[in-house]
């Protein structure tokens, strides 16, 4: 069985392209600066959003949605990585900066 390439939240460089593919709301609460959000259950309609022949970094909150998204993805010709640990593990633990929608204060749903 191939297992689809991964990394830790601080191996994603500060100009990756990153694949939110969390639900909307979560999205909204709280986000990697230029993340690009396609929910998960959206993935198959809109796979097209997603750059070719680049690495793309995809991450969920946890990393259970990512590493669905990152197989399906890279078996339709994507380059991605799945970032391991998700949200919870970029903002809580690796204390990463984040961004929200509107002028509420940032955080991980």
């Amino acid at each position: 069985m191939f297992e689809e390439p991964t990394c830790s939240v601080t191996e994603v460089p500060d100009d990756a392209i990153v694949l939110d593919v969390r639900g909307r709301d979560e999205f909204a609460a709280g986000h990697i600066k230029d993340a690009i959000n396609v929910p998960l259950d959206e993935l198959q309609e809109r796979q097209d959003e997603v750059p070719f022949d680049v690495d793309v970094y995809v991450i969920c909150r946890t990393g259970r949605r990512s590493a669905h998204a990152t197989q399906f993805l890279n078996m339709a010709g994507h380059d991605c990585i799945m970032v391991v640990g998700g949200m919870d593990q970029w903002h809580h633990e690796a204390e990463l900066p984040i961004v929200a929608e509107g002028d509420a204060a940032p955080y991980v749903k």
